[in-house]
């Protein structure tokens, strides 16, 4: 993103050539700020901010899934499954394993734990959006909550600040997208209209919609998944594998329901 901010500058203080070197000095800046531990970016500490995400995000998943007494071998192949989508490997995904344990222990403090994330993530923030799609992911991957995981996600969402509404909102919508990869409906084959009514769903809006608030909201989704995105803002770089699904889920669901609405006129 800086790289295109540094040229933007340089073209108009400078035309062509001072676009160039914009660019080059955006993207020192950008490549220095997101892969140095510890350097002060325009979000903050991002080596900091990364390290609390990767944590949070392992310990709460552990706690999610004990959250109805038991981590069946089910739960813990998801957990690896998504390890694996990560591309963890050797020591990230030891650490991951640690955090996972940690967070289904009997001694795990959650409101700690969701305290100092939001002290150095934010709340409502990106990173924070991004953590509560993850989990519900998660506890979604085998088709369906129970009533434990939702008490528990649902507690999570409060602390980071989101209201019951935008929660269960947000869970629709991933259990929505959950049918959506690469433009193909997962499981057994439904009619068209369930088709349209699961993509209405999975961007949030009613099938009412007008054309001008259905692009608006698309946009608005595309660019809260967009790797680029949540890496500036904190995200580790193996760990998007869920941001990038999401984001093929919003793109599928809104062409689905583009491609409807032209049929139709």
């Amino acid at each position: 993103m800086w790289k295109y901010v540094g040229a933007l500058i340089g073209l108009l203080v400078a035309g062509p050539f001072g676009a160039l070197l914009g660019f080059g000095f955006g993207w020192l800046f950008q490549q220095t700020s997101l892969s140095q531990p510890g350097v002060l970016g325009p979000f903050g500490n991002l080596d900091s901010k990364r390290q609390q995400y990767f944590q949070s995000t392992f310990r709460l998943m552990g706690h999610v899934a004990k959250a109805d007494g038991r981590i069946s071998e089910e739960e813990f192949q998801l957990a690896e499954q998504l390890m694996q989508r990560m591309g963890l490997r050797g020591d990230h995904r030891r650490e991951a394993i640690d955090r996972f344990k940690q967070g289904a222990s009997a001694d795990f403090e959650l409101d700690a734990e969701l305290q100092a994330f939001a002290r150095l993530c934010g709340q409502r923030s990106s990173l924070a959006n991004m953590l509560l799609v993850t989990l519900i992911s998660t506890a979604f991957a085998d088709q369906r909550i129970d009533q434990a995981e939702h008490a528990s996600l649902s507690q999570i969402a409060a602390s980071l600040g989101f209201s019951r509404e935008q929660f269960e909102q947000l869970l629709g919508m991933v259990a929505a997208q959950a049918g959506f990869h690469g433009g193909q409906q997962g499981g057994s084959a439904p009619t068209r209209q369930d088709q349209l009514a699961n993509a209405y769903a999975a961007l949030g809006v009613e099938p009412d919609v007008d054309d001008k608030t259905l692009k608006r909201t698309y946009r608005k989704l595309i660019s809260k998944h967009h790797p680029d995105k949540l890496i500036a803002q904190g995200v580790p770089d193996d760990m998007l594998a869920v941001a990038t699904e999401k984001s093929q889920a919003i793109q599928s669901a809104y062409d689905l329901i583009e491609k409807h609405r032209k049929q139709r006129h």
